[in-house]
């Protein structure tokens, strides 16, 4: 691990003003339960670390209202999981949480970081392999002939087919949430859809400027939360990374769909709103038919390898199930 400099803020001003005022490569860290790995391994070198936990005092809380839900950036994993008001009103948060990491790191990890997580890219996080776009603009790929079986299948390049490991984003963007942040220019929101930039440039993972800092989560209210759920595929029960995901809210007139939201995770670049996949569904009866009908949307822009080809089925099916499933939810 090369040295830096580790500084803490008192709120959030301040941690913005400590990054604008750090060299090139300043981080602001909370769990730290993924910048510290890669940081260990070699995969990142920040100038500087910028401990924000004294923020939660004021961005640590979750506030249910008619509105809709506002998640601080420095609530824990685990205490927006078990939060009644998310756990009654909006599921598809809380299960991805549930799901996601293991109970030590739930405890410790902030909603703020888990948006922000890196890739699990062999080839990205072992600096031993030199081609990796990520880490050095213009190399490379090694995933695209190499191994491949957990990479992304949706939104890649030839550039990049890395895919996005998260849970908790995934629900947010199905949900339609927004991110706040504080910068240098002051506070914005962002659409969840807009943070995480697509594969043409992986060097660039977000939109997130110099400096700036996420502060909160708001999801709007709907008629869709109540009815929804994360359904995760994964090789083994306990902590391990979404071979495929869905984030899927459903509106529903009887057993007509009115409005029907999806996100996929596990198999593409980033958290991937499923638009193609809705329009299918809005306004039939939700049945095994349509919900095939739209699974094949989802997927028909796939650009597998041969080492993942099997994610494309394997990611049809399990949004078939989500879909079903999320449907006989009594609400």
């Amino acid at each position: 691990m090369r040295p830096f400099r580790f500084s803490q803020a008192d709120d959030a001003p301040a941690a913005v003003r400590a990054a604008a005022g750090a060299a090139t490569g300043a981080q602001f860290i909370a769990g730290g339960t993924t910048l510290l790995d890669l940081m260990k391994l070699g995969s990142l070198a920040p100038d500087a670390l910028i401990d924000v936990n004294a923020l939660e005092a004021g961005h640590g809380h979750v506030v249910a209202d008619a509105q809709g839900l506002h998640l601080g950036a420095l609530v824990r994993m685990a205490q927006a999981a078990r939060d009644p008001d998310v756990v009654r009103d909006y599921p598809v948060i809380a299960q991805s949480l549930a799901l996601a990491a293991s109970p030590q790191l739930r405890n410790m990890a902030s909603l703020g970081g888990n948006v922000l997580q890196r890739t699990r890219c062999e080839y990205f996080r072992d600096p031993v392999w030199s081609a990796c776009n990520k880490r050095a603009p213009g190399s490379g790929c090694a995933a695209l002939d190499g191994v491949n079986r957990k990479h992304a299948v949706l939104g890649v390049s030839d550039r990049c087919i890395a895919a996005y490991p998260g849970d908790f984003a995934v629900a947010l963007t199905a949900l339609g949430a927004s991110v706040e942040t504080l910068g240098p220019e002051g506070p914005r929101s962002v659409p969840i859809e807009q943070l995480h930039h697509d594969a043409s440039r992986p060097e660039i993972e977000t939109t997130l400027l110099p400096g700036e800092l996420i502060t909160g989560f708001r999801v709007p209210a709907g008629g869709w939360t109540r009815r929804s759920l994360y359904l995760k595929i994964r090789d083994r029960q306990s902590y391990a990374f979404a071979l495929a995901s869905a984030a899927v809210a459903l509106e529903l007139d009887g057993a007509v769909v009115r409005s029907a939201r999806i996100a996929l995770g596990g198999l593409a670049y980033r958290p991937l709103r499923a638009r193609e996949a809705e329009a299918v569904l809005t306004g039939q009866a939700l049945s095994r038919t349509s919900a095939v009908a739209a699974a094949q949307a989802a997927f028909a822009a796939a650009r597998p390898r041969p080492g993942n080809a099997a994610k494309v089925e394997l990611g049809r099916r399990m949004l078939v199930r989500a879909l079903l499933s999320a449907g006989s939810i009594a609400v």
